[in-house]
């Protein structure tokens, strides 16, 4: 825990660096409606990295997150199109979260298939849904009420789904951090077989892992849909790429077992500031991407070299 912790730290001072020369240098960064944007326009993204930090802590991997986010936001777009109530078209993209995410678990724990080549078949089979649903055509017009959660304040400034964000990440926290699944979700991470020795049954903790991941995914991809005020087949595409890059920043181990959710907050304060800040200075998106990829390289690269330093500097046994 002392190595997650000093690599939190960090990450906050990191933060603080990138902060501090923002609000310098970068014309209106400290706005209150820069730093409302700041979130809201990658929300859907930070919710998804919430829960992939639970599902790489437990040495897995979902691929598919993005396409079921697509997937949900397209599936909301057809069913008002075709004239179901909103409400019940939320309903059905919630369930359908759930099936595709319990489907996931399922092939992983009860068949023992890798995850990687189970979630990136499914990042495949959802992404063809959504575009056979929607064919190359955009999807609007959504009811007033549907669109204000995702482009009005809900409690003054704050948004609906930036409201859901913090309401999440506490439940998770305190899921992970102070309770009995949490405890299991590292178990299991670290070494699978001695947690089926110690009685835990594995096999359904992933399959909750994966359905908790599918149904968050459906409900990102609602925000979107809720935010941007129209779908396309397209949507949600290569988000994945950017929430395992989230997750890993903030120091979770892609082998399993290690990690925290505050970690994981630190990394997407700092990716959300750190683009907020280029894109206010004009850099374009393709060398905002490669700085995010020089800090996840550092970010697997530095705890390796600590640790070989420190194997280094252990003095030799003597008998």
């Amino acid at each position: 825990m002392t190595r997650l912790y000093s690599w939190e730290g960090l990450l906050f001072a990191t933060f603080v660096i990138i902060f501090a020369f923002n609000a310098a240098f970068t014309p209106d960064f400290l706005g209150l409606s820069n730093q409302i944007n700041l979130f809201q326009l990658s929300i859907e993204k930070i919710i998804l990295a919430l829960v992939m930090t639970f599902i790489i802590i437990n040495a897995e991997i979902d691929l598919s997150v993005g396409s079921m986010m697509g997937l949900s936001a397209c599936a909301f777009g057809y069913l008002y199109q075709i004239g179901t109530p909103a409400p019940a078209a939320i309903a059905i993209c919630l369930a359908a979260g759930v099936l595709g995410g319990f489907l996931n678990g399922w092939f992983i724990a009860r068949l023992g298939l890798p995850s990687l080549v189970v979630t990136l078949a499914t990042l495949i089979g959802f992404r063809g849904l959504a575009r056979v649903m929607l064919e190359d055509r955009g999807i609007g017009d959504f009811p007033e009420w549907f669109n204000a959660l995702g482009q009005k304040g809900l409690i003054g400034p704050l948004p609906f789904a930036l409201l859901a964000f913090a309401l999440l990440f506490a439940l998770l926290y305190v899921l992970l951090e102070r309770s009995g699944f949490g405890r299991k979700t590292y178990v299991i991470g670290s070494n699978r077989d001695v947690a089926d020795f110690a009685g835990i049954d594995t096999a359904r903790h992933k399959i909750v892992l994966f359905t908790l991941s599918g149904l968050t995914s459906a409900f990102a991809g609602l925000l979107f849909a809720a935010r941007v005020g129209a779908v396309r087949g397209d949507v949600g595409s290569g988000f994945e790429l950017d929430v395992i890059t989230i997750v890993l920043l903030g120091g979770v181990s892609i082998f399993g077992g290690k990690g925290t959710l505050v970690g994981t907050l630190l990394s997407i304060l700092i990716v959300l500031n750190l683009r907020n800040g280029m894109g206010l200075m004009n850099i374009t998106g393709h060398i905002q991407t490669g700085v995010i990829g020089l800090l996840l390289i550092a970010s697997v690269v530095i705890p390796r070299i600590k640790f070989a330093t420190s194997r280094g500097s252990k003095p030799e046994a003597t008998s």
